[in-house]
Order: C-alpha cells, then structure tokens, then sequence
C-alpha cells in the first residue's frame, strides 16, 4: 500500500519508523510520503492560512498550498502506472469532526486499498473549495476520530494508519490474532492474562488454566458480552 501524507507537521510522522509500521515499511509493505505543506507556498513567509471570509475567530488553511500538494500526489499516482485506473487513484482522507465516524469496518475497508492520502487540516479547518476540487480528481472523505476536537489532524492521521496498517496483510506476525479483537465481531474484547498464575493476591479465573478449550471459549464470549454490556450496551443488539 502506498500511503501519502500532506501535513504542516511532517516530523510528526517520524514514529511510523518504528514497531510494526516500521518493519512493514522495510519489507516494503507500506510506501509512505510524508509532505510538508509549506513546501507548496510561493512566499517568503511560506504562508498557509488566512482569515476567514465571513469573519470569525481564527484562521482558515488557503486553497492554494492544497492544492498543489494535491495535484502532485495525484500526478505522481498516475505517473507511477502506464494507464492509471480508478482502482490506482488514491482515496483522499481528510481528518474532520464534521465526517463520518472512523471504525473497525473502516479500517479493514480502506485496508485493501493500494493508495490512501491524508491531509492534516489545522486552525479552523481547510477552504471548503479544497474538498469539492479534490473530489474532481479522486475519491474524497470526511473522517472524525469520535465527538470531540483535536488542535490538528496528524494524531487523527496517526491513529488510521495504526488500524489500517495493522489489517494490510504480513504486517502482522500471527494473522489469527487479529481476530479476537475488539470490534471484529461486534463485541469488545475478553481480558486477558499472562504468567504467573497469581500476581498479588489476584489469581487468574481457573477456567483458563483447565486445558478446556470448549469451556475457555465460552468463558471468554460470556466474558465478551459482560464488557460489552456494561461498556458499549449500543453494540449489542447485533447480539441479541
């Protein structure tokens, strides 16, 4: 997968050299760009916002330095192909607490994508012009984390390329264990436990240490829809 960053921040992204991503990006995995959106600026003080038309507090990222950022992710893209299809195209993701809400089923759906193309807003936002020009030339969505709001988009960014990435085949060592998570059938995941046996006074539950794999499984669903009951009750009329 090839995935492309535009952002004011570029070092933010320095700990994709790490863990998992990291190693994924060696084997080459992931192809990552990281671009500094400064870079698309035409003037000594490499200036990206302005005051928004209207009035109001703060300032609005211009069009411009998008723009152009944009265009050469894209051209790049179709470039790289000697007939660049739609399937080639990145799908353009702008973190947005006015988009659709980020999920596990998301995830696994942008996951199978050969590009993706995130863009860091900061301040009050982009130029909305940015989002229907972008829209001509690619696939383009609106992606919030949850109901609250960041100084700027890279943590957002950080944290869907951590779930995605993590989906792609290979970069996870042992695939089976994507599969007990949390959300990957609807409910949260089981707790979990780990030598020693007994860990100050706390013992783990005997059932896991009875060598019954029929009754472990059962206890750990059973233990799945207390959690979820008791944490997220919205999850579970799928399961009921």
């Amino acid at each position: 997968m090839r995935i492309d960053i535009v952002s004011i921040f570029p070092s933010f992204f320095d700990v994709l050299d790490i863990s998992l991503l990291g190693r994924a990006r060696e084997a080459g995995l992931i192809e990552l760009g990281i671009h500094d959106l400064r870079d698309f600026t035409h003037d000594r003080h490499r200036k990206v916002d302005d005051t928004p038309f209207g009035g109001g507090a703060g300032m609005v990222m211009k069009p411009e330095p998008w723009g152009e950022a944009l265009d050469s992710i894209l051209d790049a893209a179709a470039a790289s192909t000697a007939e660049a299809s739609a399937a080639e195209t990145p799908i353009i993701i702008f973190p947005s607490p006015a988009g659709e809400v980020f999920s596990q089923e998301m995830a696994r759906e942008l996951a199978l994508k050969p590009a993706l193309a995130f863009g860091c807003g900061r301040y009050e936002g982009i130029d909305q012009r940015v989002y229907e020009y972008a829209a001509t030339r690619a696939e383009v969505r609106l992606v919030s984390l949850g109901d609250y709001v960041l100084n700027g988009g890279e943590v957002a960014v950080m944290a869907m390329i951590e779930a995605i990435g993590r989906l792609i085949p290979g970069v996870v060592g042992n695939p089976d264990s994507l599969v007990e998570e949390s959300h990957e059938d609807g409910l949260l995941e089981y707790p979990s436990y780990t030598k020693p046996a007994e860990w100050r006074g706390r013992e783990v539950p005997p059932v896991l240490t009875s060598g019954n794999h029929k009754a472990i499984a059962l206890w750990r669903h059973e233990q799945q829809i207390e959690r979820t009951r008791r944490v997220r009750p919205d999850l579970l009329p799928l399961h009921e």
